[in-house]
């Protein structure tokens, strides 16, 4: 008999740590590595692994996110179990924003009762990382599992950043501990923790009495991290799935786990820069595994003289469609779609989004521009902190993060 899986994709986060970068989006649909959004990852690890079934939960500023569904989301009506189908806050539960994870999901449970699926895979849309679920969900009907958690180890004093699961022997999970230092280590793994992923697959039916239960408590945060979860480990199957286990075809043992939140501006900073590397952790090149997004009809990167005559120059640098370095010097940083660099720039260790224009004589170092910006004539940043911090918005290790302006730029060209 062949598993129905439903995936929800609980897309709703705010990303305020990552503000001004989402000043107008919501975290799943900041951009990444040029191209791509971060819900790229979530979806695309679905797709890949051959769960077509897909609502995705949105929320907080959610019109770039549904604009990108939009363009690179959408399937035919041809087949009615593969769709990738957006569902807003419907504020069913009264006129508030979802109260937590577990009341997201409880506030579209008509969506999976109408359905009745065997699993429910509950996957954040923050991350960054690659995982075949079809891994995951063999080693929840080998545990005959009411709940499998995906868990990445971490070194013990970073427990306090994540929520941690303490596991029997045979990975069974006994407790959960939420963003605490004295959270247990992995048994037989001294000086580590076993952190929560905040991916869940579920029984479709458990889910469900759970779900319902929860819903009339008054004294809950509504959260299966702290609430349902925990609560379902005392007397029922909650398995860990350790996410090293999970092979991708195509990537070696240098891209093996590689998991990021980028939640903070210098995470994803960290993250992207990165992808510079010849070898980079996260692979964007293995066609076994491929990252999907929205294609657009942008014409080919083009490197050429200036107006001064010299000839731009692109170093160990991401340049995505419709890039053009007319004269620039581009080291070390990422480019987004139709992003200009004139004679006399220098981009150095920054990241571009689309429609970035970078005019004659900038100076650009370890600076993240966001989407339309459009640079006056010898703009300095990067290289006066104090004259920055008046201008700017500068995270805790002194990335400068310059905002979209809406009204300068040609409407046509304007995203978000």
């Amino acid at each position: 008999m062949e598993l129905r899986i439903l995936g929800m994709i609980m897309a709703g986060g705010k990303g305020s740590r990552l503000y001004p970068l989402t000043r107008e989006r919501a975290k799943p649909a900041v951009p990444f590595g040029g191209k791509y959004r971060i819900i790229d990852f979530v979806l695309s690890n679905f797709i890949n692994s051959g769960i077509y079934s897909l609502y995705v939960l949105t929320q907080f500023k959610s019109q770039s996110l549904l604009q990108h569904l939009r363009d690179g989301w959408q399937f035919s009506n041809l087949l009615q179990n593969q769709f990738i189908i957006p569902v807003p806050a419907q504020m069913r539960a009264g006129e508030s924003w979802y109260q937590g994870t577990a009341d997201a999901i409880f506030q579209n449970v008509n969506l999976i009762e109408q359905s009745m699926p065997h699993l429910a895979a509950i996957f954040s849309a923050d991350h960054i990382y690659r995982m075949d679920l079809r891994q995951m969900v063999a080693y929840h009907e080998s545990q005959r599992a009411a709940v499998t958690v995906a868990c990445l180890p971490v070194p013990k004093e970073r427990a306090a950043d994540f929520g941690v699961v303490e596991v029997d022997s045979h990975g069974r999970i006994m407790a959960f501990y939420e963003k605490q230092a004295s959270a247990p280590e992995i048994p037989g793994r001294p000086g580590w923790c076993l952190a929560s992923m905040g991916n869940y697959i579920f029984e479709t039916i458990p889910l469900l009495l759970e779900l319902y239960r929860e819903a009339g408590r008054e004294d809950s945060r509504h959260d299966f991290g702290y609430d349902i979860l925990p609560r379902m480990a005392t007397d029922a199957p909650v398995f860990a799935y350790n996410f090293l286990d999970n092979r991708i075809v195509g990537e070696t043992e240098h891209n093996r786990g590689y998991w990021r939140d980028v939640g903070t501006l210098d995470a994803y900073y960290e993250a992207s820069m990165d992808l510079r590397s010849p070898l980079p952790y996260l692979n964007l090149y293995n066609p076994n595994w491929p990252l999907r997004t929205a294609e657009y009809n942008d014409p080919p990167a083009k490197v050429i003289y200036g107006e001064d005559g010299r000839l731009g120059q692109v170093e160990n640098s991401l340049v995505c469609g419709g890039g053009l370095v007319a004269g620039g010097v581009v080291r070390n940083s990422i480019l987004g779609r139709n992003v200009s660099v004139q004679s006399g720039a220098e981009v150095e260790d920054c990241i571009l989004l689309d429609n970035c224009v970078v005019t004659r004589g900038c100076r650009l170092r370890r600076a993240i521009l966001d989407k339309n910006v459009r640079l006056e004539p010898d703009t300095q940043i990067g290289y006066d902190p104090e004259a920055d911090s008046h201008r700017y918005f500068i995270s805790e290790k002194g990335v400068v993060v310059v905002s979209g302006d809406r009204t300068p730029v040609e409407i046509s060209r304007v995203t978000l």
